[in-house]
């Protein structure tokens, strides 16, 4: 895309703003849905992305549940405490290596994310059905926020542009806790 007169089309032409109308609409029927079952939409997804990424016996790193949900690490580890407080994972010292906090889905965890994912997963068919082209909508997405490790993944932490140079937009404090 290439920078235009901001008054030139308006808020309707600007994909920024779009996209975070969409965003914002769907996040609420997201919460709508998550409400009921106790969880908000980040627990959502600490506690369905660490069930993805333990499934195959694994139990994700902090560490990788906030790269997976690029969620910066402390807003990962709290969340996960929160998620820990509840009895839905646990978080356990890495045997190997004292620094990482392993995360274990608990089985009332694994019952609620099953609740929670179909429960999210009906939104987003309902939500996203309006969209052409579903296939080409989410290979779109992928394009813009590839997952971690892919060849195409770029850094989440963008260039931006100030006075007396460029800046890169940071993360907070990769820490586990």
């Amino acid at each position: 895309m290439t920078p235009r007169e901001p008054r030139e089309q308006g808020p309707w032409s600007n994909p920024g703003f779009l996209l975070w109308r969409v965003t914002l609409r769907w996040q609420r029927a997201v919460a709508g849905v998550l409400r009921p079952l106790g969880l908000t939409h980040p627990q959502f997804v600490v506690l369905a992305s660490t069930w993805w990424l333990g499934r195959d016996g694994q139990p994700p790193s902090q560490r990788e549940l906030a790269e997976h949900t690029d969620m910066d690490a402390m807003t990962a580890s709290q969340v996960a405490r929160a998620l820990e407080a509840k009895r839905l994972i646990r978080r356990e010292q890495d045997p190997y290596d004292t620094r990482i906090k392993r995360l274990y889905v608990t089985e009332e965890g694994l019952a609620l994310a099953r609740k929670a994912i179909e429960a999210v997963e009906s939104v987003d068919v309902a939500y996203f059905e309006p969209a052409p082209d579903g296939a080409a909508f989410v290979e779109a997405l992928l394009a813009l926020a590839p997952p971690p490790g892919s060849a195409a993944a770029h850094p989440s932490t963008p260039v931006v542009a100030r006075a007396g140079g460029e800046h890169r937009a940071g993360r907070a404090d990769d820490r586990e806790e």
